[in-house]
């Protein structure tokens, strides 16, 4: 009988509560958090909606989704990036051929690919 009166749930809410001591604490189970690897992309969008969506950043870190989002962020800028990057190389004919000729011409093409793909990649995915 002891035990019925250690543990009661609120009918309108559903929380059950146990009793310590003098007082009645929620039996309250964290969410199951996932420790997927975030990548470059991934801290970028944690530190931009840490400082310009707090709602958003709080709603995910509660419902402990942040890592899964910003893991899912994360890879699909860095698949987005392969693929706006072989597009444009293939469009501006940076190909193998150019880097056996020109090795540093190639890389200075390479080098300002990747840097218009990234902003890209900011403004679509990072950034919104």
């Amino acid at each position: 009988m002891s035990e019925l009166l250690n543990n009661i749930t609120d009918e309108r809410t559903g929380i059950s509560y146990t009793l310590v001591g003098d007082h009645y604490l929620p039996d309250l189970i964290a969410p199951e958090i996932s420790h997927n690897t975030i990548g470059r992309f991934g801290r970028e969008r944690l530190n931009y909606i840490k400082n310009h969506r707090r709602v958003t950043y709080t709603n995910l870190l509660t419902s402990g989704r942040l890592n899964d989002h910003l893991h899912e962020t994360d890879e699909t800028a860095n698949d987005r990036m392969d693929i706006i990057s072989r597009q444009m190389a293939e469009r501006e004919g940076v190909t193998e051929e150019l880097k056996a000729d020109d090795a540093m011409l190639w890389v200075q093409k390479m080098n300002n690919i990747r840097s218009r793909v990234t902003e890209i990649i900011r403004d679509e995915l990072i950034y919104t």
